[in-house]
């Protein structure tokens, strides 16, 4: 298995890949401001690369609760200086995390390859004619409400089959705009609009996602997350490593394609052993 890129295309089925953070913003939660200036972006995105990301990924809006909405002129500002000097620059792919079709248009045209999209395209469906156009590969996230509510609508009652069922929509609707189904990849959105139990269960149940779109890669996105603090006694942003890799391992123990995360060196350490396990597992009848 494997998704079709642009230029290129990810091979999936042998280990998992690690794609790499690059917030481009003045307030994301966890590293808002530590490399809002391209140049520093560039460099931190050069070290990833070489501490062994697959893919970066490149965000020029904080989705964080309380953020503050960012134009599409703005986030164009902040993000297609960086994706095109790592389009020049680094050996991997570079993802725009976008939910703007103009945005997604402007980064693809500086060089990136992927659109990471939140929003399931519920926010701008026409991102997917963008993303078809380019031949480019599209995640679609799991989320509920409006921007402004992503964080604050109450759960769920049965969170498994809204993500499933969701993200199903997302898909056909992808499709039906000319994006190749080889091109996607589905992310069930951990830490958006669920609770601390659901985000346990959704990585409980990976596999269970994995069955349901069974061709599709999926992506999980844990890092840093609220969610960790909770489960490690209150821990700060800074000091949630060591749950994020547990949850890294339960992610790719359970089927996930490829995780999101901050740190990556702690990543594809842990991904290289969960992969081991994971594989000497599936070679016992």
């Amino acid at each position: 298995m494997g998704e079709r890129l642009a230029r290129r295309a990810l091979p999936f089925g042998g280990r998992t890949l690690v794609m790499g953070v690059l917030n481009v913003t003045p307030d994301s939660f966890s590293d808002g401001g530590e490399f809002f200036a391209p140049a520093r972006a560039v460099e931190h995105a050069a070290r990833m690369v070489a501490e062994g990301a697959d893919i970066l990924d490149v965000g020029g809006e904080s989705t964080r609760p309380g953020s503050t909405h960012v134009g599409a002129a703005e986030e164009i500002r902040r993000v297609v200086p960086v994706v095109e000097a790592l389009a020049a620059r680094v050996p991997v792919p570079v993802s725009v995390d976008t939910t703007k079709a103009r945005v997604a248009r402007a980064a693809l045209a500086a060089g990136a390859e992927i659109v990471n999209d939140i929003s399931g395209l519920r926010f701008d469906p026409s991102l997917a004619d963008e993303a078809a156009r380019a031949g480019a590969g599209l995640v679609l996230m799991h989320s509920r409400g409006s921007r402004e509510t992503l964080h604050t609508l109450p759960p769920v009652a049965d969170i498994i089959a809204e993500v499933v069922e969701s993200l199903g929509r997302s898909v056909e609707e992808a499709l039906r705009r000319g994006v190749a189904r080889e091109a996607i990849a589905v992310d069930p959105g951990v830490g958006f609009g669920k609770s601390q139990e659901q985000n346990v269960e959704l990585l409980a149940r990976v596999g269970l996602l994995a069955r349901a779109f069974p061709d599709l890669p999926v992506l999980v996105g844990t890092s840093r997350k609220r969610f960790i603090g909770a489960l490690t006694g209150g821990a700060s942003t800074s000091d949630r490593l060591h749950g994020t890799m547990a949850s890294v391992t339960a992610a790719v123990l359970g089927g996930a394609a490829i995780v999101r995360v901050h740190d990556v060196r702690a990543a594809v350490e842990t991904v290289r052993v969960a992969d081991a396990i994971k594989q000497a597992a599936e070679a016992r009848p």
